[in-house]
């Protein structure tokens, strides 16, 4: 399975603000590759973003973790969002905006 249709990303910038959804099929692995990945490149960066998961027991059959920086004025998150993308092996962004 292509890996871009295994985790969707899509990402939104707006002013002061950015954004990354990764929707996937819930599975737990899945769920914690993609936990792992997230705390990996925090942890790298030195940053801090809000993360929120969808799903209130983690069996929904589609699942989202949003990544979200507020107050984003330098654009900064740019880089957390390409790390955590390559760290998980997608190429491409649903709406391509990386």
């Amino acid at each position: 399975m292509d890996r871009c249709e295994e985790i969707v990303a899509n990402v939104r910038m707006e002013e002061r603000y950015a954004g990354m959804s990764l929707v996937f099929v819930g599975t737990d692995a899945l769920r914690e590759e993609i936990e792992t990945a997230i705390d990996k490149v925090t942890k790298q960066t030195k940053m801090d973003p809000h993360v929120f998961d969808n799903s209130k027991d983690h069996h929904e059959a589609k699942q989202a973790l949003y990544i979200e920086f507020n107050d984003d004025v330098q654009r900064d998150s740019g880089e957390f969002f390409e790390l955590l993308l390559r760290e998980l092996r997608i190429d491409k962004c649903a709406n391509d905006v990386i």
